[in-house]
């Protein structure tokens, strides 16, 4: 019998210290079942300590480490000699100061590198309100109020919301006055830098031509920006009954401007289409005449014409040359009645 325990102690031994060296297979692990790596990766033979020459990589785990996290103790992350037990999301180490107001994906704003938020205005893209023309330089305390917190609150994204103050303050035009909408991006382009009516379509009164102005107010009297007219007659009434050449006011002239000028190149000259009337841009009277006057002759009234003061129409030969027309009159009105396109026929 103690011959036996001569031979099978040793081999206990053996075999333990075996056992030792390459995994727990005899003792419970202190780091848990599943750590599999051999003891000697990060212990030596002379004691349990942590051997500061320990060959253990990190990255065969699932957590790799990179920037600060390769500086740091492992005890702060591991409380425990149970490695598993250690958190791999930003929060189970770090407080959320910002106390959810961005979420818990800290790594959309900082790096393992450093702390510090150099993407803000491609986060800002990725948001509900990029950071665009005059907001792309704005202070961020601005619109954060609770910035020194580190409190990032959702914020609205109406420019009302931010800039009532504005709105209510501005007096060129006085914009509660002229009732006008809240929907700041109506008129103003966000993404210029400066804060002017550039964003403003005025595609329903085209401002072409002579309505080409910057100043609103000779339209928009006294910031009447409701009910201004949308004629011409209702502004250039005036303009229409003191014109003299010809005169609009006793000639009969329609208060629709628009027939005879055309507002994009200018009120000048007319633009009113005289050959389906009687042809004087085509046939026998195109270039043989230079100004209204030469047929309109009287200036007082342009439905007034006269055909006989022009070429050769001498009332003696034109009696002779219509002998044979019954109920010929020598005067305009039955020269256009018998020639209305201005030919001999």
């Amino acid at each position: 019998m103690y011959r036996l325990s001569q031979i099978i102690i040793p081999i206990i031994v053996i075999l333990a210290i075996i056992g030792f060296g390459f995994s727990f297979n005899f003792f419970d692990s202190p780091h848990g079942t599943d750590f599999k790596t051999n003891c000697t990766v990060c212990h030596t033979t002379d004691g349990w300590t942590f051997s500061a020459d320990n060959t253990f990589n990190h990255d065969s785990t699932n957590y790799l480490l990179s920037g600060q996290h390769k500086d740091t103790k492992c005890l702060s992350c591991h409380k425990s000699l149970v490695f598993s037990e250690a958190g791999s999301s930003c929060t189970d180490c770090h407080t959320d100061i910002h106390q959810q107001t961005v979420g818990d994906e800290c790594n959309r704003c900082h790096t393992p590198q450093s702390w510090l938020v150099t993407n803000i205005s491609e986060l800002h893209f990725a948001s509900r309100f990029p950071l665009v023309g005059a907001h792309a330089t704005a202070d961020c305390a601005a619109c954060h109020k609770s910035e020194q917190l580190l409190n990032f609150e959702p914020l609205s994204i109406q420019c009302i919301d931010c800039h009532n103050n504005e709105y209510t303050s501005t007096t060129k035009p006085n914009h509660i006055s002229s009732n006008f909408s809240t929907n700041c991006e109506e008129c103003h382009n966000v993404f210029e830098r400066e804060w002017n009516s550039s964003g403003f379509h005025h595609n329903f009164f085209p401002l072409t031509g002579g309505h080409n102005i910057a100043d609103c107010s000779k339209c928009h009297i006294e910031n009447n920006y409701n009910s201004t007219p949308t004629t011409c007659f209702e502004c250039h009434e005036a303009d229409f009954n003191s014109t003299t050449n010809p005169a609009h006011s006793t000639s009969g002239f329609s208060t629709d401007c628009t027939i005879c000028h055309d507002l994009t190149p200018g009120w000048k000259p007319s633009t009113f289409e005289h050959d389906p009337y009687f042809p004087i841009y085509s046939g026998k009277h195109k270039g043989e005449w230079n100004n209204c006057t030469d047929c309109h002759t009287d200036a007082s009234n342009i439905s007034y014409f006269s055909c006989v003061n022009c070429h050769e129409h001498s009332q003696s030969r034109m009696d002779s040359e219509h002998d044979e027309v019954s109920n010929y009159v020598f005067n305009s009105i039955n020269c256009l009645e018998c020639h209305p396109k201005g030919t001999e026929d």
